[in-house]
């Protein structure tokens, strides 16, 4: 039995689904890759916000850490600092979700600051933050080409932001150089806090304009300020809004794909991939691209995500992570179609394998000439399982390790 040749159609299914790479007992990439790094972005964001709160609600903060020799913090920053660096990796945790570039970038820098604090006040309470930081930082700059998406902001986002941003600059000089027409506004620090209030519209009183022109300006400031504040939170929010309805309905969006690695994408819905489907269970991640919205409702619940998009276009692939995939499979019912998804396929990933599901035999050197790695006919591999089982050669299990992909001669199936 050690020397039958192994079938070429097994062997399809487990360079798919069963890469010879891996690792036998750890997948180290489970423990270090992009998931646990933004995993652990997250837990940091909460430890900082814990020690913040610890640190805010002593009466008198001690600053004697070994950091103190070095760096004089001054105290406001060490009490605040915490619950300010938790607010800002929070945003950080969800860019990285999403695979942002800039927002690595960003959490590079804010890592970097954030382990003073601990080092500054260096309390019991400070010691989980400190250790977090110090094994997070590591994943973080050895997965820095794993956040590669840009930001993609569109016009009227990008606009919106800089409309907040001109008027934030535009009140914060124009209450300064007015300083003299209002009540408690001194600095530039009084101006920035006067206009942020008063674009909240929370208004506490503390800075009031006490000439007509100063309170013109408070008008504009209010006009303009709330004016871009709506404005940006319809631009920025709507889409995340859309997209969790959108998820609602079966559909996930291309930023929900953007943490999958080593899965299988699934170009198509047809009879045989309803099949893969079953077998592959729990064991792999599995991607669904069609642009069936009835099927997609059908696959609602089956643990698979499901994108709705074409299969034969690139953008479609790239959102469904085909460049991480550990392989693809074509499986549609249409082989014109799926001859295309294959083309796309190798356009976005040459070095995948990609194994097709040819519903007609005429089309299977179609499907090799495009670049498929392998090919497999099902209609006519069930045809030769019926015929052998009824002239009594075996069970239709047995007689499934003596099939191969292409039933016109056996030989040529690799």
């Amino acid at each position: 039995m050690d020397n039958v040749p192994e079938d070429p159609s097994d062997r399809t299914l487990e360079d798919v689904f069963y890469p010879a790479d891996r690792v036998p007992f750890v997948e180290w990439d489970e423990l270090s890759g992009a998931k646990p790094t933004v995993v652990l972005t997250g837990v940091v964001a909460l430890l900082a916000f814990v020690t913040g709160l610890s640190n805010l609600s002593q009466a008198s903060l001690a600053i004697n850490g070994p950091l103190t020799t070095v760096v004089d913090l001054p105290l406001p920053v060490v009490r605040f600092g915490g619950v300010l660096f938790a607010f800002v990796l929070g945003i950080l945790t969800v860019g990285l979700q999403r695979r942002k570039r800039l927002a690595w970038r960003v959490a590079t820098v804010v890592f970097l600051g954030l382990v003073l604090l601990p080092l500054a006040t260096f309390q019991p309470t400070d010691i989980p933050l400190l250790v977090m930081t110090l094994v997070t930082y590591p994943l973080l700059v050895r997965n820095r080409h794993r956040f590669d998406q840009s930001l993609d902001l569109s016009p009227i986002q990008i606009a919106s932001l800089s409309a907040i941003f001109g008027v934030i600059l535009y009140g914060t000089v124009g209450a300064y150089g007015l300083r003299g027409q209002f009540l408690e506004l001194d600095s530039w620090g009084d101006a920035v806090y006067y206009v942020i209030v008063t674009i909240a519209t929370v208004g506490y009183g503390d800075i009031t304009p006490v000439t007509a022109e100063a309170r013109w300006f408070s008008l504009s400031i209010i006009l303009f300020g709330t004016g871009a504040f709506t404005v940006a939170v319809g631009a920025l929010i709507g889409p995340a809004i859309e997209s969790r309805m959108a998820t609602a309905f079966g559909v996930m969006t291309a930023s929900e794909l953007t943490l999958l690695e080593d899965h299988v994408v699934v170009l198509g819905y047809g009879d045989v991939t309803a099949s893969l489907l079953k077998e592959l269970g729990d064991e792999t991640e599995v991607v669904v691209v069609t642009p069936d919205e009835e099927t997609v409702a059908s696959l609602q619940g089956e643990g698979v995500n499901l994108l709705t998009g074409d299969p034969t276009d690139e953008a479609v692939l790239k959102d469904a992570r085909v460049g991480t995939a550990s392989g693809v499979v074509v499986g549609s019912n249409d082989d014109a179609r799926d001859v295309l998804a294959v083309i796309a396929t190798k356009n976005v990933n040459p070095n995948i394998r990609t194994v097709a599901a040819a519903t007609d035999q005429k089309h299977v050197e179609k499907f090799r000439a495009v670049g498929a790695d392998e090919v497999i006919n099902p209609r006519s591999i069930g045809g030769r399982l019926l015929g052998q089982s009824v002239l009594g050669r075996g069970s239709t299990e047995s007689l499934l390790t003596g099939i191969g992909t292409d039933d016109s001669d056996p030989a040529n199936s690799e």
